[in-house]
């Protein structure tokens, strides 16, 4: 290698593809000669992402896979001493944490932004706090809509993914839900129109991905909050157990996440459940094969709603959904079964 002059980067492609070069030897001259060569397949889809929501449930889980995967990301948060401690630059090394004031410069020279905030619906609602749960959502994807078109042509993301929930429908215990289905006419269906309606205020140029999400299955989440009451009642069915129960493994939920921010084939609404969705008696009678409980003494209303509060209509009403857009699409998804999802979940200990 001969260094000289510090002009421009001449490449030779004649030996290895194992052999790299760190970026900083980019500013070296015209007489530089590398023998080596660039994984221009990596180097392409090594993606930049601003990510709300990103210390939540799924976002912590996203944070990782994206991590993993060596994608620049960018967190935006309202507490960057609670992002901090969640992402610790040591096993997050590169990871950009901004406060609000911050998410114009992180949003501007992304590829992507993941939008997952919105205050927890598994609490009581008041009327402030029906309140809190639709501006949360509403405010954060306005503003996040807002700083895309915002955004210079050159430097404006070309994807939003931006999660929904499959409340949109309302609930039924007989119908059948897949993205063509209208919207619901309860409290949740009504803020979820006005979630997805927000987002689809983003510049017609930037694709967007509406995931409508069912009840997330891992390790914490509701099911942490349900494993407790299963526990004191025997094992038995939620409520009725009647209702139908949408949900879908974390990695799954991840994966599906993922694969709308890197394939442009997706787009539009696309439910995010597996493809089997279950009454909630076989839920609880699956859960308590897997824990090695019977199942025979129903939850009580009550108990649930002390648990999750109001947010307990979630489950105690439930839609039949099903993602009829992920199938056509060709997702592959790891735990299509309710059996399966809670053997893997509970396999990762026993503290849920």
């Amino acid at each position: 290698m001969k260094l000289s002059g510090a002009t421009s980067l001449s490449w030779s492609r004649t030996v290895s593809h194992s052999i790299r070069i760190p970026q900083h030897l980019a500013i070296c001259g015209k007489r530089l000669q590398v023998f080596c060569a660039i994984d221009e397949t990596e180097m392409k889809n090594q993606l930049t992402v601003s990510i709300t929501g990103a210390t939540g449930f799924i976002g912590r889980r996203l944070v990782r896979r994206l991590n993993a995967d060596n994608h620049n990301i960018r967190v935006l948060t309202r507490s960057k001493s609670k992002a901090e401690l969640i992402f610790p630059a040591r096993e997050f090394p590169g990871i950009v944490i901004a406060e609000e004031p911050g998410w114009k410069d992180c949003i501007q020279g992304s590829d992507g932004v993941v939008n997952l905030a919105g205050m927890p619906i598994s609490t009581r609602w008041s009327s402030e706090i029906k309140k809190e749960i639709k501006q949360s959502r509403i405010r954060v994807t306005s503003k996040v809509v807002r700083l895309i078109n915002n955004a210079p042509d050159a430097a404006r993301p070309t994807v939003l993914v931006s999660s929904t929930a499959v409340g949109y429908y309302g609930t039924s215990e007989t119908a059948i839900f897949d993205e063509r289905s209208p919207s619901g006419n309860d409290y949740l269906a009504e803020v979820c129109r006005e979630w997805e309606a927000t987002a689809l205020g983003v510049n017609k140029n930037v694709r967007v991905a509406l995931i409508r999400i069912g009840v997330v299955l891992g390790k914490g989440g509701a099911l942490a909050k349900m494993i407790p009451l299963f526990m004191m009642y025997a094992g038995g069915p939620l409520g009725s157990g009647k209702q139908w129960f949408s949900w879908i493994h974390l990695d799954d939920i991840v994966d599906l996440i993922y694969e709308a921010l890197m394939n442009p084939s997706y787009k539009g609404v696309i439910n995010g459940t597996a493809p089997n969705p279950v009454k909630l008696s076989e839920l609880c009678e699956r859960l308590g094969a897997a824990m090695g409980r019977p199942s025979w003494l129903p939850v009580p209303d009550f108990a649930l709603k002390a648990v999750l509060g109001d947010g307990a209509s979630v489950v105690l009403e439930g839609q039949r959904v099903v993602p009829a857009r992920a199938k056509e699409l060709g997702f592959s998804f790891k735990y299509p079964s309710v059996k399966d999802a809670l053997k893997a979940i509970l396999s990762q200990g026993n503290q849920i």
